[in-house]
């Protein structure tokens, strides 16, 4: 649906109204400003050997002479074949008089997927033989001339979006993959947001693209950096995880709007959902708060979002990292379906379960649920003893399910120990009826809560994998998550602090006493951006006054300020109030896009395990290549080989 209302589109044109004001609603420097008072077509066919695109093509160019250039995607009885270029597709009649011989030769021995350059006339199909389905499906190309541009060998997999290819083959053969109309959409959709996203920041509101340094120095904080040999001995430049040190001193050489499409890298290992080199929106303000930067980017998405897709509405809602992780498990909620999480420990205080009476013993300890609806009708025994087992393994927890059945008759293992006052409270509180199913849990408040977030998620797979919706695939729901923690503790010693996003985010202003005293009830000016379940976008406002930022990094945090001396001194010398945040594009392009995997939004993405399955990178160096740099290779051990591939198995199955 989406591939056609694209090509559609192309067809016609940009189909925005001339002298388009920009809507109310996108700040205050975007009102009543006119884009352009001719919006041009774009000129598709400019400076190359073709006439027109394949897919351009329709009943009022009947009687032109074309040339077009593409690939022969389809061929019928030797008599018509189909012609496909990044527009679309157009029927080709293969003529069959002696005096076009040659002209049929090539046109019917060229193999699938050979290059073609045809010309002849736009002439209307037969009656009765119009193809609705495609744009270009009155019209057919009756043909004088071909060439053949290049022959094309046996191909690894036939070039069609319905064809099933592992996802190996098609990160192997790259280039052949990225020929399927549903890579042409996603990349094409990429590269008109990113240029909607550059218009709104750089001509309404006065950004300036700045590019920054990819080779840096290893600093503290955040996630792991690929490191860069030098040829001082020793010596490593980095990557950088991000521009945010750049971004901070450009502001404090007061260039105060700062964006850029910037290339971003983590040395995260093996992880499905991410890629060790990424590309993010930056952008970074001087004299700004959290609403302002927060208002900035509603009305960068809203201005951005393509127009085949539902429209989203602004202000996006906004909700606590505390409100998040008690009613939804996570601070990535999706928030397009319910099974929210309920406090129901006032039910339980006089129990005789076990396991409750043990949990609310603590001081901690809570009883939480969430009330999957329907599930009794859905959910199969297999499906709550794999939940329990979940629970178990990675939680150490216990999970009671309770099938309410019609007449109230509850079918649990636990139902005779619940009295009737109880069964009543908790179906006011849960809000149930007859065949749903009751997820209950106890213990402490964050564990209980994080369980049934991931309990709710794996209710809503099994659901919709038996037909129920409840994430509709076509709504947008945006969410801001604000008031995170500014420290956590370490998991490898907890009684040291790490900074809960990086070292550079400000305190809140209530709490900056509590930094002296009690560090870790701090709150954050941090705020995520959540879209349907997954985090695609997070900010700050940054620390500007560099006591601060000195006593943070080595009284609380423990790190060597000397890697920072830079950026220190730069907070030294007149730093003005700043903010800003990160959009990150392949993930939102994935939504956007309603991709399986950001790596089909990506020209050239790594593996799962971070290798280019189509160069075969990362790739051995010689020792004399290394020997200027210093570098000599200590091959692991047996097993410790051993442990790394166990390592990347864990990281697959998680």
């Amino acid at each position: 649906m989406y591939l056609r209302s694209w090509l559609s589109r192309l067809c016609r044109g940009l189909s925005s109204p001339v002298g388009r004001t920009t809507p109310p609603g996108w700040g205050s420097l975007s009102r009543n400003v006119v884009l352009s008072s001719h919006r041009r077509i774009p000129e598709l066919s400019s400076f190359v050997v073709r006439t027109n695109t394949c897919g351009e093509l329709c009943s009022s160019h009947l009687g032109q002479e074309v040339t077009l250039c593409g690939w022969i995607q389809y061929r019928r009885q030797n008599i018509f074949l189909v012609l496909r270029d990044f527009h679309g597709l157009v029927q080709v009649v293969i003529p069959q008089d002696e005096s076009s011989a040659s002209v049929k030769k090539i046109l019917c021995e060229a193999p699938l997927e050979s290059v073609v350059k045809v010309s002849g006339i736009v002439i209307s199909r037969p009656p009765g033989q119009e193809n609705p389905k495609m744009p270009t499906g009155e019209i057919e190309i009756k043909v004088k001339t071909a060439e053949l541009l290049n022959a094309c060998k046996k191909l690894p997999f036939e070039i069609k979006d319905f064809v099933k290819k592992t996802e190996a083959l098609r990160l192997q053969y790259r280039y052949l993959d990225l020929r399927s109309f549903q890579m042409q959409y996603n990349l094409r959709l990429r590269s008109e947001m990113v240029m909607k996203i550059r218009e709104y920041l750089c001509n309404l509101h006065g950004f300036v693209d700045v590019e920054t340094p990819t080779l840096f120095k290893r600093t503290p904080g955040g996630a792991k950096e690929f490191l860069v040999p030098s040829r001082e001995p020793g010596k490593f430049y980095s990557l950088p995880q991000s521009p945010q040190q750049f971004k901070q001193l450009l502001m404090v050489g007061g260039l105060d709007r700062y964006f850029q499409v910037a290339r971003c890298y983590r040395d995260e290992g093996s992880r499905p959902d991410r890629q060790p080199e990424f590309t993010q929106i930056d952008i970074e303000m001087s004299f700004v708060d959290q609403t302002g930067i927060q208002s900035l980017i509603e009305g960068l998405l809203q201005y951005s979002w393509p127009k085949d897709k539902e429209p989203i509405m602004i202000p996006f809602p906004s909700m606590t990292f505390a409100e998040a992780l008690t009613t939804y498990g996570t601070d990535k909620p999706d928030t397009r379906f319910g099974m929210k999480i309920v406090d129901i420990s006032d039910v339980f205080r006089k129990t005789e379960i076990r396991f409750l009476q043990d949990a609310l013993s603590k001081p901690q300890g809570t009883v939480k649920a969430i009330c999957v609806h329907e599930g009794a009708k859905y959910l199969k025994r297999k499906d709550i003893e794999s939940i329990r087992q979940f629970a178990t393994d990675h939680f150490n927890q216990e999970v009671l399910p309770i099938f309410l059945k019609a007449n109230r008759n509850w079918n649990s293992t636990v139902a005779k120990f619940i009295m009737e006052e109880q069964r009543l409270e908790l179906a006011r509180l849960m809000e149930t009826q007859e065949e749903d199913v009751v997820l209950l849990t106890a213990g402490e408040h964050k564990k209980a809560c994080s369980l049934l977030g991931k309990l709710r998620l794996e209710c809503a797979n099994l659901l919709e994998m038996r037909g129920v919706v409840l994430r509709d695939p076509k709504l947008f729901s945006f969410l801001w998550v604000v008031n995170f923690p500014l420290f956590l503790p370490k998991e490898e010693n907890p009684t040291e602090l790490e900074s809960a996003h990086h070292p550079f985010t400000a305190p809140h202003p209530s709490d900056i006493h509590l930094l002296y005293t009690e560090p870790k009830k701090v709150r954050s000016q941090h705020y995520d951006l959540v879209l349907n379940g997954s985090e695609i976008g997070g900010g700050s406002i940054r620390i500007h006054d560099a006591e601060l930022q000195r006593y943070i990094l080595a009284t609380l945090l423990k790190e060597d300020v000397k890697l920072l001396s830079h950026l220190l001194q730069a907070l030294d010398y007149g730093a003005p109030p700043h903010g800003g945040i990160a959009l990150g594009l392949d993930r939102l392009m994935c939504l956007v896009a309603g991709a399986p995997s950001i790596r089909d939004v990506i020209a050239f993405p790594k593996s799962f395990r971070g290798h280019d399955l189509m160069s075969n990178a990362p790739d051995s160096v010689p020792p004399e290549e290394l020997k200027p740099y210093h570098i000599q290779v200590s091959w692991p051990t047996d097993s410790e080989a051993e442990k790394s591939s166990l390592n990347q198995s864990h990281h697959l199955e998680n």
